[in-house]
């Protein structure tokens, strides 16, 4: 894993230093140069449309992540992003065990849905054990219960106009509540699950109680934590900054980071 990050990481300085020899910008350091130029966020795009291209021509769609034995669980499963929400409401929550907590299913659905963590709970639910893959380069084996995002899908009446679901999240990032979205075919995958425990147990808020998404073929910061809202769009413009997520906004993170 440390190895994609450092290749991604040696792309991203050599696009802005070929950029900054042809005299189009400065080369800067950090995120913020590159973020500043429309010329390498073009680029960076293209690149990453080919490599998601790419990846789909190659790799069976419904191709499963590896799964891994009781045996081989991380000691600690390390929280990745926000440990705990801020404000009031969500601290409400917590105090009632997320009781009344509810997930809204809306957007591009003939049943639009409110679902409560009971009614999650009540749903089939899939057990699995998989490894999350960290942009920063540290990886934990765990294991996540809960309904595979589908069924949710199926219950709700996703149109066909629908091409992404957007994840509305409770944890606010400086300026914005955080996001995420994947297309249909990640979003219909058999272990892409919305998880409410963590190895045999009510999920920690440090890990995204009640409810997050694991997205199993796809890099930790796709995994949106805190769900509120599931939402099918067909088109991911006019979302937060229009990019898919609250990182592939801010810092030009891939859309697809597929692994």
């Amino acid at each position: 894993m440390s190895g994609v990050v450092i290749l991604r990481r040696r792309l991203l300085t050599r696009a802005g230093g070929l950029v900054a020899t042809a005299g189009a910008l400065p080369l800067l350091a950090g995120c913020d140069a590159i973020n500043d130029a429309p010329a390498v966020r073009k680029i960076l795009s293209m690149g990453e449309e080919m490599n998601r291209a790419s990846q789909r021509a190659l790799m069976d769609r419904n191709a499963l992540a590896r799964e891994f034995s009781r045996a081989d669980l991380s000691p600690v499963f390390r929280a990745n992003g926000t440990r705990l929400p801020p404000g009031a409401d969500y601290a409400a929550h917590a105090a009632r065990g997320f009781a009344d907590w509810r997930v809204a299913v809306t957007g591009l659905v003939a049943r639009p849905l409110s679902l409560s963590m009971a009614d999650i709970r009540a749903m089939p639910q899939r057990s699995q054990i998989t490894r999350h893959d960290c942009v920063e380069g540290w990886s934990a084996i765990g294991e996540w219960t809960g309904p595979q995002l589908a069924t949710i899908l199926k219950a709700a009446g996703v149109r066909d106009a629908a091409r992404y679901i957007v994840f509305r999240c409770a944890d606010r990032l400086g300026d914005a509540l955080y996001y995420e979205s994947c297309d249909m075919i990640d979003a219909r995958h058999p272990q892409t699950i919305l998880a409410w425990a963590l190895n045999g147990a009510v999920l920690p808020i440090a890990n995204g109680a009640p409810l997050r998404l694991r997205l199993e073929r796809q890099l930790g910061y796709k995994h949106a934590k805190y769900l509120t809202g599931i939402e099918a769009v067909a088109s991911l413009d006019g979302i937060g900054r229009g990019k898919g997520g609250y990182w592939e906004d801010r810092v030009d993170y891939e859309w697809y980071a597929g692994i």
